[in-house]
């Protein structure tokens, strides 16, 4: 399975993509920061960050995009930011079919380091590790996209966790018209299993 990481920010938005192997491991298949300018208004960047992510979603062509659940923080410029980016990447996910997962940065952590309250460093340390990368992936919004895209593969890939809603069937989901819409091989079995399993 393939899986698109997304650590959401209007500033800089970390994307990671890997895909899954056998025993619980991984392999890196690319990883950016989108940034944005703050002296641009927020409709240009928002609208540089939809071009870049579409651009990702055509090239790699995930099975399923992971989010950093927005949590609540009392600078609300950072959060109004953070929840565009991650409503923009979501809403541009599902219009391709996609299924969405979110995932709270708490959860991330322990998945990834095994505590809840682990720092960057940690997550940073044991994302190398598990990717078997020569170098720490920099900046941390790196690290922390692939971080989401290897906990979404170790707790929401087999549970098919997803954003709330009744509608889960992919072939339902599915966006018309739109080049890159139609589902690759592996998001048609992705579906049919998801039916079976209801």
């Amino acid at each position: 399975m393939r899986i698109l990481g997304v650590d959401p920010g209007l500033t800089r938005c970390g994307l990671g993509v890997i895909d899954t192997l056998p025993a619980r491991k991984a392999k890196m298949v690319a990883v950016d920061v989108l940034r944005t300018p703050s002296a641009d208004s927020v409709d240009l960047r928002l609208g540089a960050i939809a071009e870049a992510f579409d651009s990702w979603l055509d090239k790699y062509r995930p099975d399923v995009v992971a989010i950093e659940r927005v949590f609540a923080r009392n600078d609300v410029s950072t959060i109004m930011g953070t929840a565009q980016a991650s409503g923009l990447t979501m809403g541009l996910a599902a219009r391709r079919g996609l299924p969405v997962a979110m995932h709270t940065p708490s959860e991330v952590k322990a998945a990834i380091t095994g505590s809840g309250r682990a720092d960057k460093k940690q997550v940073t340390s044991m994302v190398t590790r598990i990717l078997g990368l020569d170098a720490p992936p920099k900046p941390a919004d790196a690290a922390d996209a692939l971080a989401i895209a290897i906990c979404h593969s170790w707790r929401g890939a087999l549970s098919a966790q997803s954003t709330p809603g009744t509608n889960k069937d992919l072939t339902e989901r599915k966006a018309g018209g739109r080049q890159g819409s139609g589902l690759t091989k592996a998001q048609q079995q992705w579906a049919e299993a998801m039916r079976r399993a209801k």
